[in-house]
């Protein structure tokens, strides 16, 4: 980690990574353990690396500061979730490499490493993605959403919809505890052609009490955003869609996390919102405005504040964030590109830090 930045971002900076190392930060994922500790990883992309590290982080006094403990190799696109008191991060062995699962058993500094398919490698037999994505139970269930690209062509065109799913007391670290449902490729025709792709979807259980999977949409002409909502039957085997099934996401073409209100059923997420003035911007890269939102129903969305805000889109972002819910707080990692004195971020998507951030009454304005 480097500590010799002259600028600081807003939040707390938990890692900084210059520019100039040709190494980027990606994949920011969040959970608080039982017992109040705070737990970050993030991996890192770029010339200047190799695609499969990451690096793991914690925090016991509510995010004020963070200690780095431990580096992952074989570790990329990961998410952190806590089932039974156990800690674990899931996503791939490296860019579009295998499906894997690791375990910590003592809160972050040491992890199991992926095998084999009894030990951690979920599947490999092809080329899985995904972001950092929730991870939630129901029907006996826990449910994660993934992605695979087939056959291998183009960024997004290519990556087909699927979500895995285990039995809450099984061993996720043995591949036969998981169920794939269907793999769901995307059609170029929906949108009136101009659909480019889906992506790093969520799984969120709906109003009716069904799993479902909402994924990001490439779409980029510039009226406004879209997610899609993938239908699971509840045994996890099968995927179906309908374009009916698009709806109006503010910032849906970047990467969003869901997450459903343990209080009352709202789901909110945080988004990157295009901003007033910068309509005619690449909707894609306007990650330069980070807003919360709320639904009742997963169909419409409601900006309820902005979260974070920079003028200068080309080269500040706070993007990709992963949270969760904190009492009447948001707690939230996010990967952030900024002025750093050292030359700043290559570009907003290239970012130089992860930072923390606290949401304090989310709920504020209800």
């Amino acid at each position: 980690m480097s500590t010799n930045y002259t600028v600081t971002p807003p939040g707390t900076v938990i890692d900084h990574v210059p520019a100039s190392t040709n190494a980027y930060v990606g994949s920011p994922s969040i959970v608080e353990l039982p017992d109040g500790a705070y737990v970050a990883t993030h991996d890192l992309f770029g010339p200047g690396t190799t695609y499969n590290t990451s690096r793991v982080y914690r925090s016991t006094d509510r995010g004020a500061t963070w200690e780095h403990v431990a580096t992952l190799e074989e570790s990329f696109w990961g998410g952190l979730f806590v089932h039974r008191e156990t800690l674990y991060l899931m996503g791939c062995s490296g860019r579009f490499k295998s499906m894997v699962i690791r375990k910590s058993t003592d809160g972050g500094l040491t992890w199991s490493h992926p095998t084999d398919s009894k030990n951690g490698v979920i599947r490999a037999d092809g080329m899985y993605h995904t972001a950092p994505m929730p991870v939630v139970e129901q029907n006996g269930r826990l449910w994660r959403a993934m992605e695979d690209m087939y056959p291998e062509i183009k960024w997004g065109r290519n990556f087909r919809a699927l979500t895995v799913s285990a039995e809450v007391d099984s061993d996720l670290l043995d591949a036969g505890s998981w169920t794939v449902s269907t793999r769901l490729p995307g059609n170029p025709d929906w949108l009136n052609g101009d659909f480019g792709g889906w992506l790093e979807g969520n799984a969120v259980v709906d109003p009716d009490g069904h799993v479902v999977d909402i994924l990001r949409v490439d779409y980029r002409k510039g009226d406004g955003e879209y997610a899609a909502i993938v239908r699971l039957s509840d045994d996890g085997t099968r995927g179906t869609f309908s374009p009916d099934d698009f709806v109006r996401f503010p910032g849906g073409c970047k990467k969003f996390t869901i997450r459903r209100d343990p209080a009352d059923g709202t789901y909110w997420t945080l988004s990157n919102v295009v901003a007033e003035g910068y309509e005619d911007y690449n909707v894609e890269r306007a990650r330069n405005t980070l807003a919360l939102m709320r639904s009742s129903d997963l169909r419409s969305w409601d900006i309820t504040r902005t979260i974070l805000h920079h003028p200068r889109i080309e080269d500040h972002a706070f993007q990709y964030v992963d949270w969760q819910f904190d009492g009447d707080d948001l707690i939230v990692a996010s990967r952030t590109a900024h002025d750093d004195g050292l030359g700043g971020a290559h570009n907003q998507h290239d970012a130089n830090f992860l930072t923390f951030h606290r949401v304090e009454s989310f709920r504020r304005g209800e």
